[in-house]
């Protein structure tokens, strides 16, 4: 905190504070050093410090003040700067009676210390706040500010909002990417980081998808443009990082309510304290002193504002991590989220195959050089892997016959090679080969003779035994739905020890499924989905919580979801369930905490144990450690 740049309002409020304690220190040891009263004749001798003491106030307090009448005049009254405002100057009206009626002129220095740490109390939360506003604030510097729009061979700069979809633009080296768009002219390399936290660059060429807000680096790049500004990624994520506090909690609610009755009861068990024991014992200075105190102490500053900024603090640390979470009601509910629902492909595997096993392991090399001559030009991702794999000499001269959703045949003279699924054998007769064991097996076959046959698996995320391990860990029931077939399924939910899973689903059957699950679930269990944001939809929607993997550039994500994970990485959803957990724990510290020391101090106050300088404690002091306790969120 200490490293944050004050701004010009901060600064300003820290000089004056300084100059007011500094002030205060020096008149409250002059004052008890010598008697300022005696400066002047009596019996008007206790004006000089009056005037002194009011000085400072004035100086210190003249914002709250402001504050305090201009909102009693819009009739929003019971607030702390009418708290402050009538505590400090009823400490005044008291050593103006005590100095009429003879007696020494006590409580000047109180009230103006009252105001004094009310002050400090405010510059804590200012930085406080400032600090987690700077963590969502990155986010919001992805802003574009123009686009280099294209107009009959001249470029031009333009607001983003008014390109329209299919213009061409032109980006320069270190300018924002203003809208999504596609490379039609160029090659760079991008910096993601400000949206992924993608440390390295990534390198764009021609018909490479660029996403707005990210930063072109090295070279100038020709682009058409697909979206419009206000359904571009960086819109959607502003939109999503700004209205992010509109949600608020439960805790949040309950403290807006709170502070709304607080406020009215503590005034009016204030006037009984001054009151009615005052009547009994005819000791008026005493009691009004003693209600004074009672105010003071019992202004809710600690809980109206360390609660929603405990949510703040949180909202903010989370985009620090690439998390963004729509609202602290959000946060609320993924700190009690215990079951957890995953999508596979694209959440738990990349969505990218490798290759699991070569039969028979002799004819390795064989089998991979007849597969990747027959699926060389293909880019469909089963032969990928099939052609990384292959690192010898891929035969040549073969005309090449796609059989879409079956396989390939690679023909050449004498020599015909089949590769391809079941039903590529099915379709040439040649059905005696398939192996029953291995319905996604890829088969490899020379002149109507088997060769061998190629397993491929999607690749599971290397974080995710972790994430599903630290889940299970916590109590939490980890459920995979997928599409893909049950013995696929079976296989990733082994690997990643998930014990319970449907397979075969279509999306509509997905929906079902989570409906199941809500409909079955205890009152107190919360529902997570984890998908990829797209298809996925509908199920993001109606679960407790839905959160979508690799958000950017998927509008579904950003739109259905409750939670976006940037950076595609599962791990993330651990971070943002510590820091939601983290958060729910010191709200209820500060609760509990800023509660017990104010009601202790409101009893010693009322018995006259205690004097204002504890109820000064009471309310800047607990609201101060209240405000460092909430920025520990996520520590």
């Amino acid at each position: 905190m200490l490293n944050l740049k004050l701004t010009k309002k901060q600064r300003s409020l820290f000089l004056r504070i300084l100059i007011a304690l500094f002030s205060f220190i020096v008149l409250f040891v002059i004052s008890r050093i010598f008697n300022l009263e005696m400066v002047f004749n009596e019996p008007i001798g206790w004006l000089f410090p009056c005037l002194l003491w009011l000085i400072i106030y004035l100086f210190i307090g003249y914002n709250v003040i402001i504050k305090a009448l201009r909102n009693i005049f819009y009739g929003q009254f019971l607030d702390e700067n009418f708290l402050m405002l009538i505590a400090s100057l009823g400490a005044f009206a008291l050593g103006i009676v005590n100095a009429v009626n003879g007696k020494t002129a006590e409580g000047f220095d109180e009230a103006v210390a009252v105001i004094i740490f009310y002050q400090v109390g405010q510059l804590f939360e200012s930085i406080a706040t400032e600090k987690s506003r700077k963590s969502i604030s990155d986010l919001i510097n992805i802003r574009p500010d123009y686009a280099n729009l294209i107009t009959n061979g001249e470029v031009e700069q333009v607001f983003p909002e008014d390109v329209e979809v299919g213009a061409n633009i032109v980006i320069y080296p270190g300018e924002k990417i203003p809208l999504d768009c596609t490379v039609i002219k160029g090659s760079s390399s991008i910096d993601c980081k400000a949206l992924t936290g993608e440390s390295l660059p990534v390198d764009v060429t021609e018909n490479s998808l660029l996403i707005s807000g990210c930063v072109n680096l090295t070279s100038e790049l020709v682009c058409v443009v697909n979206k419009n500004f206000y359904d571009s990624t960086v819109s959607k994520i502003l939109e999503l990082v700004e209205n992010s506090s509109d949600k608020k909690s439960k805790a949040e609610n309950f403290i807006a309510k709170f502070a709304k009755y607080y406020t009215p009861i503590v005034i009016f068990l204030a006037i009984l304290t001054a009151l009615i024991p005052s009547f009994v014992t005819g000791n008026w200075q005493v009691w009004i002193y003693r209600a004074l105190s009672f105010l003071v102490v019992s202004c809710p500053c600690a809980l109206v504002i360390s609660v929603p900024m405990t949510f703040f603090v949180a909202l903010g640390k989370a985009s620090k991590k690439y998390v963004l979470v729509k609202g602290s009601n959000y946060l609320e509910l993924l700190a009690k989220a215990n079951i957890f629902v995953f999508d596979k492909t694209g959440t738990i595997t990349t969505g990218e195959f490798e290759i699991e096993e070569i039969y028979p392991p002799d004819r390795k090399e064989e089998i991979l050089q007849l597969a990747a001559t027959a699926e060389n030009n293909s880019s469909h991702p089963i032969a990928i892997p099939i052609c990384n794999a292959y690192t010898g000499k891929i035969l040549s001269g073969f005309s090449l016959t796609n059989f879409a959703g079956y396989g390939v045949m690679a023909k050449k003279d004498e020599v015909t090679i089949l590769c391809g699924n079941k039903k590529l054998l099915e379709k040439f007769g040649l059905q005696k080969y398939i192996v029953n064991n291995k319905p996604n097996a890829i088969y490899v076959i020379k002149n109507n003779e088997l060769v061998g046959y190629i397993t491929l698996s999607d690749r599971i995320k290397s974080e995710v035994n972790g994430v599903i391990a630290s889940l299970i860990k916590e109590n939490c029931h980890c459920v995979m739905l997928t599409g893909d077939t049950t013995e696929n399924a079976q296989k990733v939910a082994n690997k990643c020890k998930i014990n319970h899973f449907k397979a075969e689903l279509l999306p509509q059957d997905k929906v079902s499924e989570v409906e199941n699950l809500l409909q079955n679930k205890r009152a107190k269990d919360i529902l997570c989905f984890i998908g990829d944001g797209i298809n996925d939809a509908p199920v993001l929607m109606r679960s407790d919580i839905g959160i979508a993997m690799g958000g950017i550039g998927s509008d579904a994500a950003i739109e259905a979801s409750d939670v976006v994970l940037m950076r595609d990485n599962i791990n993330d959803l651990i971070t943002a369930k510590k820091i939601a957990k983290s958060a729910i724990k010191i709200v209820k510290q500060n609760i509990i905490f800023s509660l017990t020391i104010k009601i202790a101090i409101l009893i010693l106050s009322f018995f006259g144990i205690t004097n204002m300088w504890f109820s000064i404690f009471g309310d800047v002091g607990v609201a101060v450690i209240a405000i460092l306790n909430a920025l520990r969120v996520g520590k």
